[in-house]
Formats: structure tokens, sequence, C-alpha cells
């Protein structure tokens, strides 16, 4: 069978592809991604003088406890990379003879973080998950792959990847309600061939039932749902410690959309497109984020009416797909817990670097620096980060 490197997380979704991995007979080759703000002090890696023969050059796992209290966040919040995590990767590695490893990519993930603090600046609303994907999961983790002539890469994403005419395809998982295929749609073309995602061809509660069936400890444990690096408090303080010179630079006013200001805020980074409550100001009635302005400072409020948009525009494109051949009618999602939407895609230039998407259906809430996916039925086609909402 194949060699594959496997992202193990920690989490019940890799742990369980680790066992359906070995029971079809693969080479398995589990890697812990040492790669959280948090992990400096949480992950902390020691090498192991009897594992002189690592191939990828890297310390094993080792000297991890996997106390209770271990890596805990200060405010409880279920993050990634902690050394309970990465304990609980070992464990599972080790009850099913998986060589184990851990790769340090802190400087990568520096990338990750100035993204993230780089957009809230800029009124935009960031996908740091959808981007780690994209820059690490699947572009780093292949570099270490080649490094141990692995044939494959996994991890445990609830997406699927499926074999038509010869070609493999990337589609949405069994699940639902769990499917990540939208946080994968940036994965170079080129790699589809070398992709394996085991999970996404069952449900969550098969899943855990499948982890609980085999003794796995991790069966009941909590899905990760927090930006792994912003440990405590809110993503705006996260921002402004990251950027101390901004304090106070991105206050300003907060306005209807009739112009009229009622209130003060102390940083737009705070806010979000289709932001309801936490608004700083009460009005009587439900009033939502329309539109953060970061040249005047300027919050803008309106009724849900006005989040209504019928169209987009994105760019900084990847194609799974030759953009000549998209179909007239395709679906596209534009966050990462909704769903698909009837529209059709129009593209700017021969490049296809740029496309506006036109839904069949005004939608709410479209925010500049989410992800807008392309889906013809279950297949991903492809998308781009989302510009701004148009108006046709």
């Amino acid at each position: 069978m194949s060699r594959v490197v496997l992202a193990m997380s920690g989490g019940v979704d890799s742990s369980v592809a680790a066992h359906l991995l070995t029971q079809a007979g693969h080479d398995v080759i589990g890697v812990f991604m040492r790669h959280g703000e948090a992990s400096a002090s949480a992950c902390r890696i020691d090498s192991d003088e009897e594992n002189n023969s690592n191939p990828l050059n890297l310390p094993v796992l080792g000297n991890m406890s996997g106390s209770a209290s271990a890596g805990k966040r200060a405010d409880h919040k279920q993050g990634c990379c902690s050394a309970t995590d990465a304990a609980d990767a070992r464990r599972v590695a080790m009850s099913m003879d998986i060589p184990f490893y851990s790769l340090d990519l802190q400087e990568d993930f520096r990338r990750i973080v100035d993204y993230f603090v780089d957009d809230y600046l800029a009124a935009r609303t960031p996908n740091p998950c959808v981007k780690c994907n994209h820059w690490i999961k699947f572009g780093k983790l292949f570099d270490y792959a080649d490094g141990v002539d692995a044939d494959f890469v996994a991890t445990g994403h609830y997406a699927r990847m499926v074999v038509q005419g010869g070609q493999r395809e990337l589609h949405r998982g069994l699940d639902g309600h769990k499917d990540q295929s939208y946080a994968l749609f940036g994965i170079g073309r080129e790699r589809l061939s070398r992709m394996m995602l085991p999970v996404g061809d069952f449900e969550k509660p098969k899943i855990r039932e499948i982890a609980a069936s085999i003794g796995l400890g991790v069966s009941e444990k909590k899905d990760s749902q927090e930006i792994c690096f912003v440990t405590q408090g809110h993503h705006s303080d996260f921002v402004k410690s990251r950027r101390p010179e901004m304090v106070g630079a991105t206050a300003g006013a907060i306005v209807l959309s009739t112009g009229e200001v009622v209130g003060e805020h102390n940083g737009y980074e705070a806010f979000t497109v289709g932001q309801r409550k936490g608004l700083g100001v009460a009005l009587g009635t439900p009033h939502f984020v329309i539109r953060i302005e970061p040249t005047t400072k300027r919050v803008v409020l309106g009724s849900a009416e006005e989040l209504l948009a019928p169209g987009l525009l994105a760019d900084q494109t990847n194609w799974l797909i030759d953009p000549a051949e998209m179909p007239e009618k395709v679906r596209v999602q534009f966050r990462y817990n909704g769903q698909p939407h009837a529209a059709r895609v129009e593209f700017s230039g021969q490049d296809w670097s740029t496309f506006r998407v036109h839904f069949d259906q005004p939608q709410s809430a479209i925010s500049p620096g989410q992800a807008a996916v392309v889906y013809d039925d279950e297949r991903v086609l492809g998308g781009g980060w989302i510009v701004a909402a148009t108006e046709a």
C-alpha cells in the first residue's frame, strides 16, 4: 500500500483517520503541527536522544505528561495546539504503532497571524483557519511528505476525494453539518492526486462510535472551534496587542445608514459585517453592521434588509477545474458555517483571477475578507476572497 503523512491534532477526527488508514494497510506517519502562538510554552517539544534516525530531522514528541491541566486555555475555550492535544495525538499514535513526529511551524505560522491582524485593520473579516489549510496544512505538510518519500498527505477534514473519469475531485463531506470542503478550496489543483480525507465518508456520530469501539480516549473530546492563537479575550484585544501603535487610531463614530451619529467605538477592528450583538449602542430595534469604513473609521448600522446584496466581487482565486469549463449554474458559499446558494459566476479578464457572483436571490451579510467558494452540486470548483458585496 502507500506511505501516508497524516496530520494528527489529538482530536477524534484525525485519530480515527489514523485507524482507517492503518486498517487499509497504509504505512502511516503521524505528524503534530506545532504552529499556534501559545505553542511556545504549551507545546514545548524536547528532543529524544534515542530517535536520531528521525527521517524529518525533527524531534520526536516527548516529555508530554498529558495531565488534565496541561495546556488549558485561560478562558477554557477549546482551541488547538495545547500540550494536552499533543499528548493525545502521541498516545493515539503509540496505540497504533505509528511513527510520530512534531513539526515546528511557528515561523511559518507568523504569516497567518500577520494576515489576521492586517485584515482586521483593513476593515475586513479574516478567516485564519482557511488560510492555515492553504499555506500550512496542505502547503508545508506536502514539503515534509516529500522529505520522507510519502505518496499521500491526509487529514481529518470532513470532505471527500472522489474519482471521476480518472481524475480526483474534491467534494463536500457526507456529514452536511460538519462539511469542511469550504476550508479546502485553496489547495493547489496539482495536489488533489496526493490527498486523502478518510473521515469524509462518515457522519460525525459514526466517527465517535468508531473511536469508542477501538478504545480511543479522545472519542468524546470536543471539537476545536476557536482561533488557536487568540487564547483569551476578544479578537480585537489580540489585534491591538500585535499592533500597539494602532491603539486609538481606529476609534471613531457609530452611525446609522442615514448618517446620524448614535455612538462611539474604540476601534473598528472589533466589528464585522452582519454583527448584531455587542454594538455598544441601544437603539430599540435590531440593527446590524452593514459597512465598516477604514478611511472615515465609521461603523455603519442598518436594518436586516440593508444587509442584503445580489452579488459579490472576489479575487485571489484558486481553481480546481479549468475555469473556462465553469458551469452556467453553480452554488456559492460565502461563510464557513453557511450553505451554498444558487448563482452564476462571471469572470473579469482572461487570467481568471477575479470573478463576480450573481446570486439567484439576494444574500445577507456578505463580508469582505471571507472566502467565496464555488460548487457544482457536491464538487468544489474553486473560489476566491471577497472584496465587496455588489449591487448587481
